[in-house]
């Protein structure tokens, strides 16, 4: 969040989370780092397209993150803060610009009354213990380019939240948004701040629509559509504790499908030798559900897959292309789990139409050069020449 110092008399007047709060001026980002313990340290991932900080502006607490290529994990958070004012921190990965501090290819800012369809996919891990929310924060500003604090709206999506913090002001209604049920609340802090609690809570949202929450924000009055939207922020607020949790992976786009790092967008990944598409089996969702050879249909969510950096995440589930174990031995199986962004989900795509995990240093490979509906992926050594079973064509 846009959050860096806040008064202490304002802090004890608001006695609730706000999303924002005023700032100090950002420092520039560094180089991705593996840990970043300092304050308000910043990394720049996937080539500059998004940023990492550790925003640690609530409190004198200690609070380490774990930068990834896709994200973060809180590894360290010594949180106490009373549970009725300001969160401690809020540890994110944006998109847009910051404090003067921005990312490359954004497509922000952009007016709201000419917003396409902005979307975002957000994959998170959250712990059992602590008091925090997990949270989208959406910032707008009268003025494209605001050199500090936006003073238009923030929008907050709470995806999850443990304990008693609850967001600034009071409910005002209850919607149904992007097939989940959310409680609607709005407090102003000297900027509108409109908050959306899911009453379920869920930590994985694929391709996730925000112009559905930035509309209903705009039917409300809460946002202008003559503002501009400068930032998509994806992180938490711990109050207490906050070890554990973890952003496995980010990606936003501002005109339509959320497209990832690497080579970009969405596709099918088509087999040369049988002409048919990596499927889920079964539309699965869950760990574990198999990955094979199918009939390609390409609007079908479960042969989609999104680039992000050397990833590939499924657009129906937001979950990964997985060798299972992370094993590194011939016949081992490809299968969805969820995103962690360790070596058993990465792949590199070669110009010979391989698909290769450095992990093991193996292709890609349809098992016992099978071309029929349902034959199983693995890994297996890369063929010299590359058979048909080991080339793949994206889209």
């Amino acid at each position: 969040m846009q959050w860096r110092l806040r008064p202490l008399a304002l802090a004890a007047a608001l006695g609730t989370a706000a999303a924002a709060c005023l700032l100090t001026v950002a420092a520039s980002p560094a180089a991705a780092a593996p840990v970043i313990c300092d304050q308000y340290g910043t990394a720049t991932v996937q080539g500059g397209k998004y940023i990492v900080q550790n925003n640690r502006w609530g409190a004198s607490t200690t609070q380490c993150i774990d930068v990834s290529n896709a994200g973060f994990t809180v590894t360290q958070a010594d949180h106490n803060n009373a549970t009725n004012g300001p969160p401690a921190s809020y540890p994110s990965i944006y998109a847009g610009c910051h404090y003067g501090a921005c990312t490359v290819n954004s497509g922000l800012p952009a007016r709201v009354s000419a917003l396409s369809n902005p979307r975002a996919t957000f994959n998170i891990s959250t712990p059992n213990s602590g008091e925090w929310d997990t949270a989208f924060d959406i910032w707008f500003d009268a003025s494209p380019n605001p050199p500090g604090q936006n003073y238009g709206a923030e929008v907050m999506i709470w995806t999850n939240h443990r304990g008693r913090p609850q967001p600034i002001g009071s409910r005002i209604a209850t919607v149904n948004l992007e097939g989940g049920t959310w409680d609607v609340w709005f407090g102003n802090i000297g900027w509108n701040v409109i908050s959306y609690v899911r009453t379920v809570p869920n930590n994985a949202f694929p391709n996730f629509s925000l112009k559905a929450f930035i509309d209903d924000s705009v039917s409300r009055g809460k946002i202008s559509t003559a503002w501009y939207m400068t930032s998509v922020q994806a992180g938490f607020e711990p109050w207490i504790g906050g070890a554990g949790l973890a952003v496995n992976l980010f990606d936003f786009n501002v005109n339509g499908n959320a497209a990832g790092g690497g080579s970009g967008g969405v596709s099918v990944i088509r087999g040369v030798a049988s002409n048919r598409c990596v499927d889920v089996a079964g539309w699965g969702k869950t760990d574990g559900t198999p990955v094979q050879l199918y009939d390609c249909f390409p609007n079908n969510g479960n042969q989609q897959w999104r680039r992000v950096g050397n990833t590939f995440v499924s657009v129906d589930s937001g979950k990964c292309l997985d060798v299972s174990g992370g094993r590194t031995a011939n016949g081992s199986v490809v299968q969805l789990w969820t995103c962690l962004n360790n070596g058993a989900q990465q792949w590199v795509v070669n110009s010979n139409g391989s698909i290769v995990n450095p992990n093991s240093g193996k292709c890609l490979d349809a098992v016992e050069l099978g071309t029929a509906n349902g034959t199983r992926l693995q890994i297996w050594d890369c063929g010299n020449p590359l058979g048909g079973n080991q080339q793949w064509r994206l889209g």
